[in-house]
Parts: C-alpha cells; structure tokens; sequence
C-alpha cells in the first residue's frame, strides 16, 4: 500500500510540472534574429503596418519574384501604398514613387560581398576573355 501512495504521489507532483512546460511560448526557429514575436506576428487585420516599410522575406523562382513587405505579399509592378514594386532581387526590393526611387534591403546593415570562389571564377572568366 505504501507503494502505491508513493507512486500516486509522484505522478500528481509531475502533472503541475508537465503544465508549465506545456504554458511557454513556442519560438519560430525560422524569425529573423532581430525581431520580436509581437513583430514577426505582423499587423492585426485592416490595419496598417505602422512605421516604415520593412522586408520580411523575399521568394525568387523560375518566373516568379515575390517579396512579403510590410505584412503584405507582392510582385514586381503591385503596389504598397501609392508606391509601385519595381525590382525584387536577392537582397532587397525597389519601390518608385513618383520620381523617387527607394531600395528597401532585406538585412539592413548587412552587405553582401563576393565570396574567394566567386572572385576567382570572375578572374578566369577575365582572363578567357
């Protein structure tokens, strides 16, 4: 019988535990390191994202360029505001508004630099050349 009050004992002390456990907040592995969970889960509906336009992801295929800017999903030629999309590369996106072009960088502060192998096949291609 002692057993049994053991054993009934230590599975109720193991259920408050295995709740609280159950109670944390899952973390997206795949977020961006600098944005917060309230940020990544992006604007609430009919509202607009509020300050300015950031590039949260960019997706380019075989005949396809999308990019999701501000919570919204777009294309070379849609519009976010009165603003038109008129490139999207690997590491940023062009708007036009007006006569006004603006690159919005996918990391902002990170700049891409050419890799050893990627210097040296431009330098055997120049010497082909």
């Amino acid at each position: 019988m002692s057993v049994l009050l053991h054993l009934a004992a230590a599975i109720l002390s193991a259920v408050p535990l295995s709740q609280a456990a159950q109670a944390q907040p899952l973390v997206d592995p795949t977020r961006p390191p600098n944005v917060s969970p309230s940020q990544a889960a992006g604007p609430a509906a009919g509202q607009a994202a509020p300050g300015p336009l950031r590039v949260e992801s960019i997706l380019i295929a075989p005949g396809r360029r999308l990019a999701v800017v501000g919570g919204r999903t777009v294309s070379v030629g849609g519009k976010l505001d009165d603003a038109t999309v008129v490139e999207i590369a690997e590491t940023h996106v062009l708007l036009r508004q007006g006569a006004e072009t603006k690159r919005l960088p996918l990391y902002p502060g990170v700049e891409r630099k050419p890799t050893k192998t990627a210097q040296a096949a431009e330098k055997k291609k120049e010497d082909r050349e």
